[in-house]
């Protein structure tokens, strides 16, 4: 801010998301099954077999990675990575450094990176704890960036702008979200979480 005119942010150049360790190795297709999985169904109709037969891989290869179901379910109920990335940025820029990250995310890896904490269909023990990561790694995060007033008000509403972020496109799999690039959603998008990031 300057003489309480906010100064022009630099644009942020689209950054592709870290990609998950042992790439190529079926990891990440063990992630992305398990995703989807998690929030489709209730955790007990949740099976090591089916989420390998989704993932393409063996039974084995998900226990070699993640362990019994339980192990794979608190992998999955972690926000924290997708949370660093999402904050990576200086407080001018990082309402359109939100946006783009979110959307390259969900195009290189074909999943949201926040919106399972929604579509959670899990017993209320799994609700809780996905609300409790998500709070204590998302929203809890954004709080502490924030300056000024109503930090944690202002912290909440940015989760849900993202949260239906995620949601809209997910909705509009077909629509004109899908053809436009990441930085023109965020010409669109960001100065709403902006204002909230810095008034």
């Amino acid at each position: 801010m300057t003489g309480g005119r906010a100064t022009a942010a630099a644009p942020v150049a689209p950054v592709a998301p870290s990609v998950p360790p042992e790439t190529g190795s079926g990891r990440d297709a063990i992630l992305l099954a398990a995703r989807r999985a998690f929030t489709q169904r209730p955790y007990a109709e949740v099976t090591i077999r089916k989420i390998a037969a989704d993932a393409g891989v063996s039974p084995s290869l998900v226990v070699k990675h993640f362990g019994r179901k339980e192990e794979l379910f608190n992998t999955v109920a972690d926000f924290g990575p997708a949370a660093a990335e999402l904050l990576d940025a200086p407080l001018d820029a990082l309402g359109r450094h939100m946006v783009v990250t979110l959307v390259t995310y969900r195009r290189t890896f074909k999943s949201d990176p926040l919106l399972r904490v929604v579509f959670s269909l899990g017993n209320q023990d799994e609700r809780s704890l996905l609300r409790d990561r998500f709070h204590e790694q998302v929203t809890a995060a954004l709080t502490a960036r924030l300056p000024g007033h109503d930090r944690a008000l202002r912290a909440e509403l940015l989760a849900g702008l993202l949260l239906g972020l995620g949601a809209t496109l997910s909705l509009h799999r077909e629509g004109a979200g899908t053809l436009a690039s990441p930085e023109r959603i965020a010409d669109l998008y960001a100065p709403a979480l902006q204002n909230l990031i810095t008034g």
